[in-house]
């Protein structure tokens, strides 16, 4: 039996529309990491990068399930000495609501340079309004 090698010049990529309002953030980033590592397509290997661009609006606007918004801790470190931060998800939501998924799904990626290719196709707005009209991404409607 003959096996076909998909080649990264012949990968094909769609851009798709999400709007997060409502969804509950774990499943979206599920869902959309599948999209960004191509798991959807037939031609699917993990070794070559054939995933799609995903564009996500109404970052602010996901759910969270149980007591996350006060348990949940986004833990960084300013590079100076003394410099460890902690942030809730609450504060996360109300400062960076772009980062909460950005992260969660970065998070759902290959730790490697593939991942780190994968998670620039990515495109996260705040709000309903998006720059990536002339590219005419497709609405894809994500389980809530």
């Amino acid at each position: 039996m003959k096996t076909y090698r998909v080649r990264p010049e012949d990968v094909v990529r769609n851009w798709w529309l999400i709007d997060a309002e409502g969804k509950i953030l774990g499943r979206l980033a599920s869902e959309v990491a599948k999209l960004l590592r191509g798991k959807h397509k037939v031609y699917y290997q993990p070794d070559v990068d054939c995933g799609d661009f995903v564009v996500i609006i109404n970052a602010e606007k996901i759910r969270v399930t149980g007591d996350k918004l006060e348990k949940k801790i986004y833990h960084f470190h300013t590079n100076y000495p003394g410099g460890h931060k902690e942030r809730t998800l609450r504060w996360m939501l109300e400062n960076k609501p772009e980062e909460v998924i950005r992260l969660a799904v970065k998070r759902m990626l290959p730790k490697n340079k593939l991942g780190h290719r994968m998670l620039k196709r990515l495109k996260i707005v705040v709000g309903p309004n998006h720059p990536y009209q002339a590219q005419k991404p497709q609405p894809l409607e994500v389980k809530a």
